[in-house]
């Protein structure tokens, strides 16, 4: 099973991969920098392009989308339970402390996690995961991504704009 290989890009066929991968989903942080960077009100991930992009050949453990505020949409919690058995997770306040606390309780049951978001304030769990023996990838939009995070991770997925779609264009 190729995987790409983190120095060339390019897939090595003879190493076959093993790993358990999570994604973690600050939604507000990627929605916000999706939103600014790219200029457009109502701008999204697309989960089907995006989740294959950063799982690869490797095995998706689980996918949580914490999102902060009450109107969280249905049709995303649906799409993500039925599409990769994922899960929205509504947040009091911002989704910084639910995800970092979900992280940490699953570093053990995992290989490598994916935070997407480009949030500073994520850097002490991903030195804290990462000393633990846990992968750490950041999938984020570069333009708004701390470059502390991105250097302190094991490797950067840049979330670029034909890995979202526009929810307007979907209610209309």
């Amino acid at each position: 099973m190729p995987v790409p290989n983190k120095t060339n890009g390019k897939a090595r066929e003879d190493v076959a991969i093993a790993q358990s991968v999570a994604i973690l989903v600050d939604g507000n942080n990627i929605e916000r920098s999706l939103q600014s960077v790219y200029r457009q009100e109502g701008l999204m991930i697309d989960f089907d392009k995006l989740v294959s992009r950063l799982v690869g050949e490797r095995a998706l453990n689980r996918l949580k989308y914490f999102r902060e505020g009450r109107s969280i949409s249905e049709k995303l919690a649906d799409r993500l339970h039925n599409r990769f058995y994922g899960t929205v997770v509504p947040c009091h306040k911002s989704a910084d402390i639910p995800l970092t606390i979900h992280a940490t309780q699953i570093a053990d049951k995992v290989d490598c996690i994916v935070i997407c978001s480009g949030d500073a304030d994520y850097v002490e769990l991903v030195r804290h995961l990462r000393s633990r023996g846990v992968r750490v990838e950041i999938a984020a939009v570069l333009q708004t991504s701390a470059r502390i995070l991105i250097n302190e991770a094991d490797y950067f997925h840049p979330i670029e704009r034909e890995d979202c779609f526009d929810v307007r264009s979907i209610r209309r």
